[in-house]
């Protein structure tokens, strides 16, 4: 050791002597901090990078319907659907947090370097950037503060000596930060894009994310008035097609070649052959997120009545005359679906399957299965911002014709009649929650939505069955531990400052 310090003093000395010119040394034929942050290029590429990490959401943000009464997986998400999860076992307490804060990092480089003078870049590209910044730092801290809690603050470039031993700030102090952001977002960011652009953050965006981090934060008013600008900016509207059925509206909203419509106010970019994911694997044949009973059972007959109640539902043929929306979504035993009758025993998880999210039509043979798929993940839409506006209304006591007008616009397109007229608050948040449960299923909101409701200590401590009665999990939640998720091990040995979450342990 010794030996190496002495070294190290003789080479110092030695370029001590050098000329200054000699020591001023920048590679010419590599990026490094020094040299890459200089142009509108490299800007473009730093703030695409940092879009880049949102492509790993689909990796975890539609699995998260495995632990609601939504979805079931038998091989994955097991610990924590049945409660037996610690702070050791769940392999996504750690990667989720590096995911995003992977992203923080990203975006807090570029909103450190794009301050500089002298850019060789354009004052609107410069702006534009900024904006996606804030909003890309916004959605990642979300997602954080969501699952966990409070956690390190973070808004400086990336320091590994003064950051690696951060404690945890306070949800308030995040969340404020996060608020900050995104309103700085939305002044900076353009309202659409044309040609190769489109899918980068809009102020759209910036405001549609603020309206769900406000419902999720039970702040009704402010989540209202969110929702209720989107609304007013007369952008966007729900997914529909001349000809088509309610069905195929509801499905073709989710296929490549409608991607970026109308509805879409801000989705996970993917493209084929680079960028890709597996849901089509995932979904229809390894069965790793599969429709529960409990889920196909709370679609209403098509008379908008529960099938206990409806003079139109057939117990001997329990797939007719329900909401479109069930075969829009799932794939049931003994319809079509890949041009083929699906038979009882093809679903061997629960019995079903989702459609939803993956690129298979229900009258088209298919050679081999489609395993890559550049499908876009929809993380904002448009029908999401109607059931936030009604919900956040009437959960603050403002029931006005502007909520049952919004709740129409939703069941309208799915072929659904409306919901009766002078509803009680609490019977107006029942068809509100169902209606998120439907129109959102297989989107990975479910699990947050039972959460912030508070319901799932109810819903999650119950067992669940295949749709032939067959016995299949027994689920449980603990409510004085699992509404957040622990800080894992590993995380905690790289930083002991991080104080756990309740009940968890050390």
């Amino acid at each position: 050791m010794k030996t190496k310090y002495l070294i190290l003093i003789a080479l110092a000395a030695i370029f001590s002597s050098c000329s200054e010119s000699f020591l001023d040394t920048v590679s010419t034929d590599t990026y490094n901090e020094e040299n890459f942050w200089k142009t509108e290029t490299q800007f473009l590429s730093a703030i695409n990078g940092s879009y880049a990490v949102t492509r790993e959401f689909s990796s975890y943000k539609l699995y998260l319907d495995n632990v609601s009464p939504n979805s079931y997986n038998m091989s994955g998400q097991v610990q924590l659907a049945e409660g037996t999860h610690d702070i050791s076992n769940e392999r996504w307490f750690t990667d989720v947090w590096n995911l995003n804060y992977r992203g923080i990092g990203r975006v807090n480089n570029v909103l450190a370097h794009i301050a500089q003078p002298d850019l060789v870049i354009s004052e609107s590209i410069k702006t534009r950037i900024t904006g996606e910044a804030y909003f890309l730092r916004a959605l990642f801290y979300f997602e954080l503060i969501n699952l966990y809690g409070g956690v390190p603050l973070i808004t400086d470039a990336p320091d590994f000596y003064t950051q690696k031993n951060l404690p945890r700030d306070s949800k308030d102090a995040v969340l404020t930060q996060i608020l900050k952001d995104l309103d700085e977002a939305q002044k900076l960011l353009p309202p659409s894009y044309s040609g190769g652009d489109i899918g980068r953050a809009t102020q759209g965006a910036a405001l549609a994310l603020k309206a769900r981090i406000l419902l999720y934060e039970s702040r009704w008013t402010e989540a209202a008035s969110a929702a209720k600008a989107i609304i007013d900016l007369n952008r966007y509207s729900l997914f529909k097609k001349a000809g088509n059925t309610p069905t195929q509206n509801y499905r073709q909203l989710f296929l490549p070649e409608n991607e970026n419509n109308q509805e879409v106010i801000f989705d996970i970019q993917y493209s084929a052959p680079d960028y890709t994911h597996g849901l089509n694997l995932n979904l229809d044949l390894q069965l790793n997120i599969a429709p529960l009973p409990d889920l196909v059972n709370s679609y209403l007959a098509s008379d908008g009545k529960p099938t206990s109640e409806s003079s139109v539902y057939d117990p001997a043929q329990p797939y007719e005359n329900r909401d479109p929306r069930l075969h829009a979504t799932i794939s049931v035993p003994g319809y079509l679906y890949k041009n083929t009758i699906i038979p009882e025993n093809k679903y061997y998880s629960t019995g079903y399957a989702y459609k939803k999210y993956t690129t298979y039509l229900d009258d088209v043979t298919y050679a081999t299965d489609v395993k890559n798929s550049p499908l876009n993940y929809i993380y904002l839409r448009y029908g999401d911002i109607l059931l936030m506006y009604a919900e956040a209304k009437n959960e603050a006591g403002n029931i006005d014709q502007s909520v049952y007008d919004a709740l129409h616009l939703i069941r309208d397109r799915a072929g659904m009649p409306d919901i009766p007229q002078g509803l009680s608050q609490g019977e107006l948040r029942n068809v509100i929650r169902l209606e998120r449960r439907i129109e959102l299923a297989n989107e990975g909101l479910y699990y947050n939505d039972i959460r912030r409701w508070r319901t799932a200590e109810t819903v999650m401590n119950t067992s669940v069955y295949k749709n032939n009665g067959d016995l299949i999990q027994t689920r449980s939640f603990n409510k004085d531990r699992d509404y957040l998720w622990p800080i894992s091990l590993a995380t905690r040995e790289q930083n002991p400052k991080l104080e756990q979450n309740p009940n968890y342990g050390k």
